[in-house]
């Protein structure tokens, strides 16, 4: 008699056979392998600190890495050659720290090219002075311990395009993850994303702080878009006296020319190319354009969708190298760029350092200073030679250089800095340490500018003024055998508005 089992019934039948086998499998296994495997589930499920109980339908903006990752952040890397090569026991000491962590972050402040065989030029526009480094760097970099770097700042496009260009391939070439930079505006201001054992990092780079024809943009019609760095537009007012206002607008309307001009505001002028406003005393005032910061906090959002960790960082100078304090506009974005999904947000421009916020239960980190200023520039475009009234032909490219930075940088306060170390638990900040280190201010030109673990008293003075610093944003740091140490049970939990 022939018997005809449909192709549902036979699946069916599989499917009890397969059960009915697992069962008797498990019956087999003993317990202690049974426990082995129930507890490899847990991990599975708790593997960033948190229990997943339920299918993420949003993308996620929550931060999700493993215990016990640690970030270091340092500030400006301005460096013309490789200085692994060196032995001396300060600088093998910083470096120990740069590779004891599972992302190490630094702002690269030079362009990397050979040349002999560079195709482009330095700028008429350039960020102050022409950063240029040697093809050597690029492997030296990663040998220090850097594998994420920011590159939007000023000097991004000191040797135009091309030294964008040569500078991403060199990077690219030793596996540093970098942002800020690109062939339009999407490019530099899209995350980059490294993949570590206990998560995948992602790092958004922007500045304020640049010139003009640096920045990029998207494109627009037929035309295409423009290569460049990824730039947040400031409008500066000048807040001044009411004595102050009057004696600016009757300056302006005494001169010849189309200036005079009905305004609605009596406690507002603008004049020269700049903005004024009455205030309560002399200051400066930021107004971001609105357009890069939606950008920007889009871009962050989508950074952190993609990744358990997103770092912010920005780049600027303002209200000026001299200042101890942020800009006014500063806090409230790295506030809105936390809410968006950042995880750490990371200042560097200043030259020197700036206080430490926790704002829920995330670093800000508001300028962690130089770190390397090993300022052996060669070449040096002829637009320098000529700002520092100096000759090609007679003055050497040092002795351009040395003038600049006497010019600007010969204090000791920049050549002051730290490395901060942050370790995260359970997907919270558990502790920031605070290494200080000094540049060698008073070492020969030729020699100074590369970082060491400063000396007892100097890491005093250092951790002492980031104290003072820090100490308006309700954080505390304690100062333990020469290291800065903020836990987050001695900060406030709440964000401070």
């Amino acid at each position: 008699m022939h018997c005809t089992i449909s192709p549902r019934c036979l699946k069916a039948c599989s499917r009890l056979l397969v059960i009915v086998l697992g069962a008797a499998l498990l019956v087999m296994v003993p317990n202690s392998q049974l426990e082995v495997v129930a507890a490899g589930q847990q991990q599975f499920a708790s593997a960033r600190g948190q229990e997943r109980t339920r299918y993420d339908i949003v993308g996620s903006t929550e931060t999700n890495i493993g215990d016990g990752f640690t970030l270091v952040a340092v500030g400006d890397a301005i460096v013309t050659r490789p200085l692994t090569r060196l032995r001396d026991p300060g600088f093998d000491a910083a470096l120990k720290i740069l590779r004891n962590a599972d992302v190490t972050f630094g702002n690269l402040e030079t362009s990397i090219f050979d040349i002999k065989t560079f195709k482009g030029a330095p700028q008429a526009e350039y960020g102050g002075a022409y950063h240029a480094s040697l093809p050597e760097l690029g492997p030296d970099l990663r040998a220090m311990g850097f594998n994420m770097m920011a590159r939007a700042n000023n000097h991004a496009l000191d040797w135009g395009v091309e030294g964008m260009r040569d500078t991403t391939a060199a990077l690219d070439q030793n596996g540093i993850i970098h942002a800020g930079t690109g062939e339009n505006r999407a490019q530099a201001g899209a995350a980059r994303f490294l993949d570590t054992p206990k998560g995948r990092v992602s790092l958004l780079s922007y500045a304020t702080t640049y010139s003009t024809l640096a920045r990029a943009e998207a494109p627009a019609g037929e035309a295409s878009g423009r290569p460049g760095l990824n730039g947040l537009r400031l409008t500066r007012t000048t807040i001044v006296t009411r004595e102050m206002l009057d004696s600016l607008r009757r300056i302006r309307d005494a001169l010849p020319g189309p200036l005079r001009r009905h305004e609605d505001d009596p406690n507002e002028l603008s004049f020269g190319g700049a903005r004024y406003k009455v205030g309560d005393k002399p200051s400066y005032s930021y107004e971001p354009n609105e357009r890069d910061m939606k950008d920007i906090l889009r871009n962050v959002r989508s950074g952190k969708q993609f990744s358990d960790f997103c770092i912010v960082t920005d780049h600027g100078h303002e209200p000026g190298n001299w200042s101890q304090e942020p800009p006014d506009y500063l806090q409230p974005f790295a506030h809105q760029a936390i809410d968006a999904g950042a995880d750490a947000f990371i200042v560097h421009g200043p030259h020197q350092i700036r206080g430490i916020e926790i704002y829920k239960g995330r670093p800000i980190f508001y300028s962690v200073g130089n770190f390397i200023m090993d300022d052996l520039r060669t070449p040096v475009g002829y637009d320098m030679y000529e700002a520092h009234s100096k000759d090609p032909e007679v003055n050497t490219d040092a002795e351009v250089t040395v003038h600049e930075m006497a010019s600007g940088f010969s204090e000791e306060i920049w050549y002051e800095s730290i490395i901060t170390v942050s370790r995260f638990e359970r997907n919270q900040l558990a502790e920031i340490r605070i290494y200080p280190v000094e540049l060698d201010h008073g070492g020969r030109f030729a020699d100074r500018g590369i970082p060491r673990l400063a000396a007892p008293l100097l890491g005093k003075s250092i951790l002492e003024r980031l104290q003072k610093l820090s100490k308006p944003y309700g954080t505390v740091i304690v100062i333990e055998q020469g290291v800065g140490i903020i836990r987050l049970g001695e900060n406030a939990a709440k964000p401070k508005e």
